[in-house]
């Protein structure tokens, strides 16, 4: 298993992953904690994709005392937009709307400009396609502030100099395995991504809390920034961890947008989506129907069923009558995944209705400073 922000490969064992990085797992206080300020749970929550955090009690707390905090995620501009990159962001939407507080959204553009092989004309192509399918989840407009590296620098880069100033490069090396052929400008890159986590308490003049939800992989950066913040006189920030949409191939990885093919993107077609899913997803399923029929399929390491669990079937009682069908052999791989398929079709046809809407607002949605 290896598991940072630029490969995740190998079986993912969570459970040694919260050992590893020093993690907190989600338990039923905590989610009973976060459902009274909610009236209720999102089911991602409930099914335990996001599984751990850092420091969500404080961030209750502060909130409590009616310190309201504001949310932290982001994008690297590389590719399309895929469902586990929307996972995040519509799970980021509800934490949102429930508790009605802000989104400083940053899109890495230098980032992927140095970690990958793509022009800086190329990143731009992608930053602005990505914004779209942002804007296209449904955040508030007036409590959404977008932060572009490359176009905010003028305010980011005097405080990236400070969080740089506090950290060596033997601590770079050891959390992200930079070598000496690593470019410096990845090196420093890390200094760039604390920046949203304490921007809108300098801009506000006052300490603001700050919550980060993220898939896990992407925690080594802000074990960094939590090092650094404190001694900046900033909150370190809290976040909350989600486990990894598999790839369209197979239970174990991530889904990526630089293999399309595995992935189901957010502009694919009802076409696209079904043929990918017919013809690619992973089955739990016997070889033939008889044999279905008198085994039963494995909804574990099925990735139409993990799709449905992960993001689009939002009742507990169907996907665990679906569950129960499957394991018993009364519910055929090709009609769970015909099912998957009207569910992620019907969700991709309203994403891309707003999505082709949001060009004509794009411009509310970018911080100004």
């Amino acid at each position: 298993m290896r598991v940072d922000p630029y490969s995740v490969e190998g079986k993912v064992d969570y459970d040694k992953l919260i050992k590893e990085f020093g993690l907190e797992k989600i338990d039923d206080a905590l989610l009973n904690r976060i459902k009274k300020h909610t009236n209720e749970l999102h089911f991602m929550l409930r099914r335990k994709i996001f599984f751990a955090h850092r420091d969500l009690n404080w961030i209750l707390d502060e909130y409590e005392k009616g310190n309201k905090f504001f949310l932290y995620t982001g994008c690297g501009p590389s590719g399309p937009i895929h469902l586990g990159h929307l996972m995040v962001w519509y799970f980021t939407k509800w934490l949102q709307d429930k508790f009605d507080v802000e989104l400083y959204f940053q899109f890495t553009d230098d980032e992927k400009f140095l970690y990958k092989n793509l022009s800086y004309e190329e990143v731009q192509k992608w930053l602005y396609e990505n914004m779209l399918d942002v804007i296209a989840v449904g955040f508030d407009p007036k409590k959404t502030f977008f932060v572009i590296d490359t176009k905010h620098v003028g305010i980011m880069y005097p405080l990236a100099i400070k969080v740089a100033k506090k950290i060596t490069f033997s601590t770079v090396k050891a959390a992200f395995g930079f070598t000496d052929s690593t470019n410096i400008g990845s090196i420093f890159y890390t200094a760039m991504q604390a920046v949203p986590s304490f921007l809108p308490s300098v801009l506000k003049g006052k300490n603001i809390p700050c919550l980060i939800p993220h898939a896990v992989d992407q925690d080594p950066h802000f074990r960094v920034t939590r090092d650094v913040l404190p001694k900046l006189g900033y909150y370190k920030p809290a976040s909350i961890q989600s486990s990894f949409l598999p790839p369209l191939t197979g239970p174990e990885g991530k889904m990526s947008s630089s293999e399309a093919i595995k992935s189901i993107l957010s502009t694919d077609t009802p076409k696209q989506v079904k043929e990918k899913i017919n013809k690619y997803a992973f089955s739990g399923g016997q070889p033939t129907v008889e044999e279905h029929r008198k085994k039963g399929g494995n909804p574990d390491i099925d990735v139409a069923f993990q799709y449905l669990r992960y993001m689009f079937e939002e009742s507990d009682e169907k996907l665990a009558q679906l569950e129960q069908d499957y394991r018993s052999g009364k519910l055929l791989t090709g009609e769970l995944k015909k099912y998957a398929i009207e569910k992620i079709n019907a969700f991709l046809k309203e994403h891309q209705e707003r999505r082709a809407k949001a060009k004509e607002i794009l411009d509310e949605f970018i911080l100004k400073v």
